[in-house]
C-alpha cells in the first residue's frame, strides 16, 4: 500500500483533468483558418483528396487528411481541435470562419440524445477497411490518459451491447455487407459516427471501385468527426457535445 501511495505522489495525474479544455500542442493540424490573398494564387491540384477549392477559398474537413501541403499566405492551420460537426455541409470551413464561429455552429444535439445518452454511451467501433491510424487513435481515447470512461462513453465488443457505431475506414466492398449487419443487430435507439476523413468521405480512396458505400445513402448519420487520423481530444469532445450539448 505504502509504495501505491509513494507512486501516486510521484506520478502525479495521469489523466488530463480538464477534457474540453484540454491545451493541444502547437504543432498540431487542425481546424484550417483562411483568409483572403491577393498576392497569391492557390493551387488546388496540392490537395491529395480534393478537399481545397480556390474559388471561392474553401477547405473540406470531411475530405482534408490535415496533410498541410497547401499552406501558404492565405490558408496557415491552427491548432484548435474541436471539429466534429452534426451537419455534413458545415465540414466546409471558408474564409475568415473564426474557431468560434465554426464551434457554434458545428454541434445540434437533439433532446432525445441527450435524456437516453448523456449519462451512458455504448459503441461498438467498425473498421470498415480502415488503415489501422484511427483506430489506433480511438483505442486510445480509453487510456489512462484521455479516460473516457469517465464521462460513461465505453467502447463494446457486441453491436448487441452498444447504442451506436463508430465508423471508420473507407468501406469496402468486403466491409460493406458486415457493417449493415452490425448496424442491424445494434438495438433501437442508435446512432452512428462517421470517424476520419476515410469514413467521411472515402479520403484517399474516394472513387476507388473497390468501395461500396451504400450504406452512407441508407441509413442517417448524426456525428461527423474530421481527421487523418482522429485525435483522442477531437473524437472525445464531439461525442461530449452531442450527447449533452444544448
Amino acid at each position: 500500500m505504502l509504495d501505491t501511495i509513494k507512486l501516486k505522489y510521484f506520478q502525479g495525474k495521469q489523466y488530463i483533468p480538464d477534457i474540453p479544455n484540454a491545451k493541444m500542442r502547437e504543432q498540431f493540424r487542425g481546424l484550417p483558418i483562411l483568409k483572403n490573398c491577393s498576392g497569391c494564387s492557390v493551387d488546388e491540384s496540392v490537395c491529395p483528396t480534393g478537399a481545397l477549392k480556390s474559388n471561392p477559398l474553401s477547405i473540406d474537413l470531411g475530405k482534408c487528411t490535415l496533410c498541410g501541403a497547401c499552406e501558404c499566405e492565405a490558408i496557415k492551420f491552427s491548432n484548435y481541435y474541436k471539429l466534429s460537426s452534426t451537419d455534413r455541409n458545415h465540414l466546409i470551413v471558408t474564409e475568415n470562419m473564426t474557431p468560434e464561429e465554426f464551434e457554434k455552429a458545428a454541434i445540434k444535439s437533439r433532446e432525445e440524445i441527450r435524456k437516453v445518452f448523456s449519462h451512458s454511451l455504448k459503441l461498438r467501433q467498425v473498421s470498415a477497411a480502415g488503415c489501422n491510424g484511427c483506430e489506433m487513435e480511438l483505442n486510445a481515447c480509453s487510456n489512462c490518459n484521455f479516460d473516457m470512461g469517465r464521462f460513461g462513453i465505453d467502447f463494446v465488443a457486441s453491436p448487441r451491447h452498444a447504442d451506436g457505431l463508430v465508423i471508420t475506414g473507407p468501406i469496402s466492398e468486403n466491409m460493406a455487407y458486415a457493417l449493415e449487419d452490425c448496424y442491424k443487430h445494434t438495438p433501437e435507439p442508435k446512432i452512428v459516427i462517421l470517424a476520419g476523413a476515410c469514413a467521411i468521405s472515402g479520403g484517399v480512396f474516394q472513387g476507388s471501385s473497390k468501395l461500396n458505400r451504400e450504406f452512407l445513402e441508407k441509413y442517417p448519420i448524426d456525428l461527423y468527426i474530421p481527421g487523418c487520423p482522429v485525435h483522442p481530444l477531437t473524437f472525445i469532445n464531439g461525442v461530449l457535445d452531442f450527447i449533452t450539448k444544448k
